[in-house]
């Protein structure tokens, strides 16, 4: 086995170090291990079977910083294709969705139907396994035929359609099951950044690139600020009917400032870069806009108004609660924007004021979309927060925005321009436990059959995610997945990776297609698209901090 001191011998020297589980030493606990046990380094992932192989390479970026590629397990034959079908829903609305899980009793009829014309179709029931504040039996699903490639299922789907049902060919591999997760044989394929903040002499930063309403890949981004390594971030807006493509969907504090204000109380991932330290914190957020005519209180800050991705603000509609991948909307908002958002905010009906770097109000538009000058904002009511803004804003008086994200403490966070924080959910560890506060954090869906809980929480995706350890490391993760190559990650999986890989508290991050990792200028992942999706914001490793001076703001 080698020694702490062997190992960092040579990885200072720049070689890349091939370690094996057997060199690795005994193997660490497995999925039958004690949940709520400390979390510290084991010798193998908490993956699969106990008794999977598992390499690790490790390679030095820079004193301090290390990329450690990890694969585990290998192509297992027992794993195939197969049909699941939409089962249609039970509801009397004729427009309701179709889902992949319905009860015992729907499945079964649509399985007899399917087998009267001729399609070999079975029932099963998915039971999840429990997190923090979810879990258990999800519903049952039909699926038809074991096929050895996705293409070999063409015919069997085409006989479903006939039926009158739609279907897909999925791998078996990505299902997440309860009971099946701990003896699965992968394979699997991670990367994982990990900062020492007593040797790394950077930055650790978050950047969105050149504005915050475009998105750009996360090589680009890393390659802009000639970052040693990199991954995605938070969750983003992606569909332009969800707001601007590339905008935060949940807190985003870059440079010290607030430029985006948290979901509900969903986890931050804030990174101080004065010390290269991490933390995780559920975040709020406070915003007003006061003049000599009184207060009022934001809506939101550098997003479209009315629309609000992941919800979470008050007045929303249907929820006021964070609802992951949902657009609520809200027809009475305030929001502010920054000269950070774009060359130009959202047009549309409404109010917009436009302020200068001193706070003077500059302009009243009687519609919106204009340019945010140097320095200063722009604010944009939308119904009835049009007559109160018109009532509180005169060319010439001074108007002043104010927006500070709220710690789990209630108070201001402290910031500096080496402060970064991105959004995420939901948390996986917390004081060296596992706490996958799925429902807390938006991810159980009222009223859909635990159709998104079984696609989002359940199966496995390729994920990304970070935390610290009981040194004070960040250690930044990418897990591939949606391949038979690297089978990806469940929720409840993701949890158990981070705490075997020695994390005292870690949050997910945006994962799917976005889930790439970059290090020395190249991607080293296999993300999971046909090309590297542009996302909102990025991770970075930074070569030099940006200066030395500290300046304290809210």
């Amino acid at each position: 086995m080698l020694s702490p001191r062997t190992r960092r011998r040579l990885l200072s020297t720049g070689l890349a170090v091939a370690v094996s589980s057997a060199l690795l030493g005994p193997a660490g606990p497995t999925h039958a291990s004690e949940p709520d046990a400390p979390a510290v380094p084991t010798a193998h992932l908490n993956l699969g079977a106990a008794d999977l192989p598992e390499s690790r390479t490790e390679k030095a970026l820079a004193p301090g910083v290390t990329l450690t590629t990890i694969h585990r397990g290998a192509p297992d034959t027992s794993l195939f294709w197969t049909a699941e079908v939409a089962i249609p829903s039970d509801s009397p609305d004729p427009d309701a969705p179709s889902s992949a899980l319905s009860s015992q009793a729907t499945a079964q009829k649509v399985a007899a139907k399917l087998q009267a014309a001729g399609v070999d179709a079975r029932v099963e029931q998915v039971v999840s396994p429990q997190l923090a504040d979810a879990g258990g039996s999800l519903g049952y699903r039909v699926r038809a035929g074991h096929f050895a490639g996705r293409p070999d299922g063409d015919g069997t789907v085409a006989k479903i359609k006939a039926a009158g049902y739609s279907s897909s060919v999925v791998y078996t591999g990505w299902d997440g099951d309860a009971g099946t997760s701990s003896q699965s044989r992968g394979p699997w394929n991670l990367d994982v950044v990990t900062i020492d903040p007593e040797e790394y002499q950077g930055e650790l930063a978050a950047s969105f690139g050149p504005d915050l309403e475009k998105p750009e890949t996360t090589s680009q981004l890393a390659a802009s600020q000639n970052a040693l390594a990199g991954i995605n971030a938070g969750f983003f807006v992606f569909d332009p009917a969800a707001g601007a493509p590339g905008d935060p969907a949940g807190v985003g504090v870059y440079g010290g400032k607030t430029l985006r204000e948290p979901v509900g109380d969903r986890p931050g991932l804030i990174l101080n870069g004065a010390t290269n330290r991490a933390s995780i914190q559920r975040l709020t957020w406070s915003g007003s806009v006061s003049g000599a005519g009184g207060n009022l209180t934001l809506s939101g800050i550098n997003r479209n108004p009315g629309l609000i991705r992941n919800c979470g603000e008050k007045g929303d509609q249907p929820t006021e609660l964070p609802q992951q991948d949902v657009t609520c909307t809200n027809p009475n908002e305030l929001v502010a924007f920054t000269p950070e958002f774009g060359a130009k905010t959202p047009a549309g009906a409404g109010l917009e004021v436009t302020l200068d770097s001193h706070d003077t109000v500059t302009a009243v538009a009687e519609s919106r979309g204009t340019a945010v000058p140097a320095g200063g904002h722009t604010v944009q009511a939308t119904g009835t927060d049009v007559g109160q803004l018109r009532g509180l804003a005169q060319v010439g008086q001074k108007l002043r925005v104010d927006a500070r994200t709220m710690g789990q403490d209630g108070r201001p966070l402290t910031t500096t321009k080496h402060t970064s924080v991105v959004n995420g959910g939901p948390l996986l560890v917390k004081d060296g436990k596992e706490d996958v506060t799925v429902r807390q954090d938006g991810m159980v869906r009222p009223n859909d059959n635990n159709s998104f809980y079984y696609g989002w929480v359940h199966k496995r995706n390729p994920r990304t995610f970070a935390g610290t350890d009981a040194q004070g490391r960040t250690l930044l993760v990418t897990a591939d997945g949606r391949s038979t190559n690297s089978l990806g990650l469940s929720l409840k999986e993701e949890a158990d990776v981070a705490k075997s890989l020695g994390m005292v508290q870690a949050m997910n991050l945006d994962g799917g297609g976005s889930t790439t990792a970059v290090a020395g200028g190249s991607v080293v992942n296999s993300p999971s698209g046909s090309a590297e999706r542009p996302v909102g914001d990025a991770v970075l490793v930074l070569p030099t901090r940006t200066d030395s001076e500290d300046s304290d703001r809210d």
